[in-house]
């Protein structure tokens, strides 16, 4: 009987909610990583799943940092805009 390493997380729930609510096109590279992680498990493919699973959530992560920050800056101009108007 083979030893199996624990499968490791997908982030596939952080995946989507980065995609849909802040940076889309970094989002879908987080979903892509999220949804090799099963698939590259059950091969047997143990270090491809780790590596997919690492990468989704630094994606999803990414993603989530670089709407925050589009958010700010839109923010930002939208103040200086109002202040520059009054």
């Amino acid at each position: 009987m083979e030893n199996k390493p624990k499968r490791p997380n997908s982030y596939l729930a952080l995946a989507i909610i980065s995609t849909i609510i802040c940076c889309l096109p970094l989002g879908v590279v987080s979903i892509i990583y999220a949804t090799k992680v099963n698939s590259a498990y059950e091969d047997g493919n143990y270090e491809l799943a780790e590596k997919s699973s690492k990468n989704a959530k630094t994606w999803g992560l990414v993603s989530i940092g670089v709407g925050v920050v589009g958010i700010i800056l839109y923010m930002v101009f939208v103040g200086f805009a109002l202040i520059a108007n009054a």
